[in-house]
């Protein structure tokens, strides 16, 4: 009995070592946008915004809506998996988008004390290389979730649209 007992606690320490180990530098996973900050949200949309801006129709104001998936950490770098949607618009259009795409992405964020940068920006490619290229981005966890999500954009056109609709209110 004896014996049994100091083996269980040798295998509890032994195992709680082992695992404290291993996490030094393991990517953390969180599920979600729980953990995404408002001051993140604001990086993240300000970047892609300023990033697609000149890549479009002109439009009198753009804006960036999103939806996480979820989130890993090394290193003080995090790793938003996302689905965004982005796009332009004019005052006499309405909330009727001018120019714009709907797409997951992944942005990288490197956090210094409580500000944010982006660290990188990936996209999935075009074509016959979409697939392949969504399967290097994400991880098994949120890819299905991302291409499940293709072309399903209620959630964020309603949030897209009281963006909109504010921003037309102050223009009166």
């Amino acid at each position: 009995m004896k014996n049994t007992f100091k083996s269980s606690v040798f295998l509890l320490f032994f195992g709680a070592l082992l695992l404290t180990g291993c996490s030094e530098n393991e990517p953390t996973i969180q599920d979600g946008d729980e953990h995404i900050t408002e001051k993140m949200d604001e990086v993240i949309s300000d970047y892609i915004i300023q990033k697609h801006a000149s890549s479009y129709y002109d439009t009198e104001k753009q804006f960036e809506v999103h939806k996480v998936y979820g989130t890993d950490e090394t290193d003080s770098v995090i790793s938003v998996y996302m689905w965004s949607y982005y796009g332009g618009f004019n005052k006499s259009t309405g909330t009727e988008s001018q120019a714009g795409h709907s797409l997951p992405a992944v942005i990288r964020l490197n956090k210094k004390e409580e500000n944010y940068s982006i660290i990188d920006y990936s996209e999935p490619q075009d074509g016959s290389l979409y697939q392949s290229s969504l399967k290097e981005m994400f991880p098994k966890k949120y890819l299905k979730l991302a291409q499940q999500d293709s072309g399903k954009i209620e959630d964020l056109q309603k949030e897209m649209d009281i963006k909109v609709k504010e921003w037309l209110e102050q223009q009166e």
